[in-house]
């Protein structure tokens, strides 16, 4: 096991040590804490555990994650190439959205999740996410525009799921998707 693997495993116990969100931890099966690949220079960042996850342990395997491993292929990439979390760990009841104090009580694990694995390019997934890193911004005018913020590098993009209940969303999030090589290339020459 690698070092890095070590150290998120060690962030994961701190959260069940310190038992952040008790409320939410006991209506939901499991810590979903994240999927991947530790030296990934790809962090995807969701805000919550649904269904599926809460029962497998892992982000992203529902329909949104069918889709999000969809959008990977675009970009010749594979969901073990990329490092997948979420901000709140615990499923939130009935997938309501995360509270904000339940979010902001997750994201000092989240933040050091990112300081071990350090990507170069830290991709939101949904308004939720991108605004635990990019307060002041409004999704639907940031979409797929690369901001720089505390060390990393952000890529604001709708959730995958919002292009489950709204078809004209899915070529917006293709779309965007498609920049992600040419940022990493970007990224690289800095």
């Amino acid at each position: 096991m690698n070092s890095k693997q070590l150290q998120l495993d060690k962030i994961k116990e701190q959260i069940l040590k310190d038992k952040v969100c008790p409320e939410l931890a006991k209506t939901a099966t499991q810590l979903v804490f994240g999927d991947g690949n530790t030296n990934a220079d790809l962090v995807f960042i969701g805000e919550a555990p649904g269904k599926n996850e809460d029962l497998q342990g892992k982000p992203f395997v529902g329909a949104a994650g069918k889709f999000l491993d969809t959008m990977l292929d675009t970009i010749e990439l594979k969901r073990e190439d990329v490092y997948i979390t979420n901000i709140v760990k615990y499923r939130p009841p009935n997938n309501r959205d995360p509270l904000p104090d339940e979010k902001s009580v997750f994201l000092p694990y989240l933040r050091a999740q990112l300081e071990v694995i350090k990507p170069k390019l830290v991709v939101t997934l949904g308004r939720h996410s991108m605004n635990c890193f990019l307060p002041d911004l409004q999704i639907s005018q940031v979409h797929g525009e690369p901001k720089q913020y505390q060390g990393f590098v952000y890529l604001p993009l709708f959730h995958p799921a919002a292009a489950l209940y709204n078809g004209g969303m899915r070529q917006t999030l293709l779309d965007d998707f498609a920049k992600i090589p040419e940022i990493l290339k970007f990224i690289d020459k800095q």
